[in-house]
């Protein structure tokens, strides 16, 4: 099954001189590297590792997944509209060769002109926001609200700003208040319904989409809505028990006091292992929704591989259960290390990491290691960065493929450097790196490096 989920569709490939190979969508020669794109993302690995570019080959058609690493059952990353007139002169003041000048910031400041001074700092904001920066972001946003607590553009991108990071209830009255000063802005209402559904307030969401879309059709608002409708509806007869850390909502008949009893002392457990394991808890409650079969499916969208979804929300399909089996433990405890990790990553975790360092927690082990050293050594196996987006379109066979190898990466690193690098990884990935720039920065890998590595230890570990 691993050997017959690499399939095959067109595009160039980079072969590199230690044997294997990249599939790619376009490549360019820039004299020292050879930078390549697949989907959205663009990499550079160093020109004297390759050996030759082939065009016209036949990747693998996982490939092609990159193209939407958010799908319709997640809460993509928004970004608001800017609707701020910004001066181009003051832009290129503040942004020079890439950076925030912080210099042309406090001469702003000094100067005492507050609209202006709110202006130049969220000009920093949305540049430090774009590149995935949080941190800095969040900082200069701020600062930009201390000059004009009431713009609705910079209230609305630090709303997003902190669901992004985790914090929806605190986003709520900066989103409530931009919609306050701009009542009829389709974009402010945009990011208020954003807001209220991050923070497990679907009612009103709806209601306020519903309102968008009655001032600007929008087929991204119409998407949020219908998907925010499937959970109201869903959910409509639930009710709901509150824990330390959890917000359960279940169905009343289908779910008994003993199985809720259990799954809320099993969840706070493994709460509690996770904020050891990886030092970090999350900021606000986690809602945790039990569906039946039928109705977790209608409700996520989620292919029939599926065993459960994270995406803000734990969702779990419990039907027929009346114990917490070890089986749903690990499943538990595999989708909340979701939450932790989005924490610890700003929500900027690839998908292999992501998957992988869940699996390790659960704890679990690789499942087929003889087959998937066979696939790294003939150079079968899927690129990691051809993994960085979801794996929910992949079919059941490519999907195992996936998440072994993902867990393998991650028992590699943890192995050879420790969970504590793991950790530092996910840390600077929140900072605003790009993955492999994160990884130089902490095992001094690239993806290439990295996969050989992994290979030989699947080789060492599973090959004889």
């Amino acid at each position: 099954m691993l050997a017959a989920a690499v399939v095959c569709a067109s595009a160039e490939v980079i072969h590199l001189k230690n044997g294997r190979t990249i599939w790619a969508d376009h490549v360019r020669d820039t004299g020292t590297h050879i930078e390549y794109d697949l989907g959205d993302n663009t990499y550079a690995i160093p020109k004297t590792l390759v050996d030759r570019i082939d065009a016209g080959g036949d990747p693998p058609a996982y490939a092609s997944s990159q193209a939407t690493a958010k799908e319709a059952h997640d809460l993509p990353e928004f970004a608001p509209a800017d609707n701020l007139k910004n001066d181009p002169a003051l832009i290129g003041k503040i942004i020079q060769n890439g950076r925030v000048d912080p210099d042309t910031l406090s001469a702003l400041e000094q100067a005492g002109n507050g609209p202006a001074t709110a202006a130049g700092y969220f000009i920093a904001g949305k540049h430090e926001f774009d590149r995935g920066d949080l941190s800095k972001a969040r900082t200069y946003f701020e600062a930009a609200l201390r000059f004009d607590s009431q713009n609705p553009t910079i209230l609305n991108y630090y709303a997003a700003l902190l669901v992004r990071t985790g914090n929806a209830t605190e986003a709520l009255p900066y989103a409530e208040r931009a919609v306050r000063a701009a009542p009829d802005s389709p974009d402010a209402l945009t990011v208020l319904g954003y807001v209220q559904f991050a923070a497990d307030r679907t009612p009103e969401a709806i209601r306020t989409w519903k309102h968008s879309l009655e001032l600007r059709p929008d087929a991204t608002v119409q998407k949020y809505l219908e998907k925010a409708q499937r959970d109201a509806t869903a959910e409509a007869d639930y009710t709901q028990h509150e824990s330390n850390h959890f917000t359960l909502k279940y169905e009343g008949k289908r779910t008994s006091d003993a199985l809720r009893s259990q799954l809320v002392t099993t969840l706070e457990s493994e709460y509690d292992d996770l904020v050891r394991q990886l030092g970090i808890a999350p900021r606000s409650t986690i809602p945790v929704v039990l569906y039946t079969e039928q109705s977790f499916f209608d409700v996520t969208q989620a292919p029939s591989w599926s065993g459960a979804v994270f995406d803000g929300k734990l969702r779990i399909p419990i039907n027929g259960l009346t114990s917490v089996t070890p089986e749903l433990a690990r499943v538990l405890k595999h989708e909340l290390a979701h939450s932790f990790i989005s924490q610890l990553s700003s929500g900027r975790c690839p998908q292999w990491l992501n998957e992988g360092i869940a699996q390790a927690v659960e704890p679990k082990q690789v499942s087929h290691g003889k087959l998937l050293a066979d696939l790294f050594r003939t150079q079968r196996e899927i690129p990691l960065n051809a993994l960085e987006g979801s794996f929910m379109q992949f079919s059941s066979a490519q999907a195992t493929v996936a998440y072994e190898e993902s867990l393998a990466a991650v028992q590699y690193i943890s192995d050879s450097y420790g969970m504590s690098d793991l950790q530092r990884v996910l840390e600077r990935l929140g900072q605003g790196s790009s993955t492999e720039a994160a990884l130089r920065a902490t095992i001094h890998s690239d993806y290439a490096q990295l996969e050989a590595d992994v290979g030989k230890y699947l080789m060492g570990k599973y090959g004889n």
